[in-house]
């Protein structure tokens, strides 16, 4: 295996993220995005697909919960996105509740073989398009459907082979509580993904603060400290959390 910092990167656009992975994200890898209600990931994945078609690599991002016209809406308030970048088919955005209804997979719990459906639907997306960025949002709404752990683990193993293959790098959305002991669903997800970015609410004198950590990171060296996020209008700003000021989890 090559070292680390002979890797291809998918650099995310993100600065200060970039910088804490060393330049970025080891291409083709599969990174779960953990955190409870408000503490960024989504606008965190937007911006990784964003600053991606910028670069010229194709981005798409699959929506469980949300519509995509209220998700390309909430990106319009920000400075970085171009509405261009989607009329000319940089970023995609699809719908996956309307695919699973274009490919009949209507049972409340998916079988074997509807999740290999699934799985060929996805990777032929990604093959066709040309797709080097990809967000899943969320892996937890998909693993509903799923549900149990050896289906959700063959799921995850055959997926990120695909994307991997493909030179596509994702990220997955988990959607996890205030106080984790576990950063997914099923607690199988972070032993199979490439690597963990954990967000969570800390409160500090009276003020919410949001903040990152790189749990781990296949394939680059990488800090371990905590961050403190702000979203704004020009995209995601990280400054380091001083160990002093630390609060509470919220």
């Amino acid at each position: 295996m090559a070292p680390a910092t002979h890797l291809e990167r998918c650099v995310t656009g993100i600065e200060g993220l970039d910088n804490i992975l060393s330049g970025g994200i080891p291409r083709g890898n599969m990174v779960l995005v953990a955190g409870s209600v408000g503490t960024g990931k989504t606008t965190l994945c937007l911006e990784f697909l964003v600053r991606g078609a910028e670069r010229g690599e194709r981005s798409l991002f699959l929506s469980v919960t949300e519509a995509s016209d209220k998700l390309i809406q909430n990106l319009s308030t920000f400075e970085f996105f171009r509405t261009e970048l989607v009329t000319n088919g940089s970023l995609v955005f699809v719908d996956l509740p309307v695919l699973y209804e274009r490919l009949g997979l209507e049972h409340e719990e998916l079988t074997e073989e509807e999740i290999g459906i699934l799985i060929r639907t996805i990777r032929d997306l990604v093959r066709q398009l040309g797709v080097k960025r990809l967000v899943l949002d969320s892996l937890t709404s998909v693993g509903y459907r799923i549900r149990r752990d050896e289906r959700i683990r063959d799921f995850m193993l055959r997926l990120g082979l695909e994307l991997s293959d493909a030179g596509c790098t994702a990220l997955l959305v988990s959607e996890i509580g205030p106080t984790p002991s576990r950063y997914s669903l099923h607690g199988v997800e972070e032993a199979i993904v490439d690597g963990v970015i954990l967000l969570w609410n800390a409160r500090r004198q009276g003020d919410i603060l949001r903040v990152l950590q790189i749990i781990k990171m296949r394939g680059t060296s990488h800090s371990q400290a905590q961050y403190v996020i702000e979203l704004t209008p020009i995209g995601l700003l990280m400054a380091p959390h001083l160990k002093g000021g630390q609060g509470e989890v919220q």
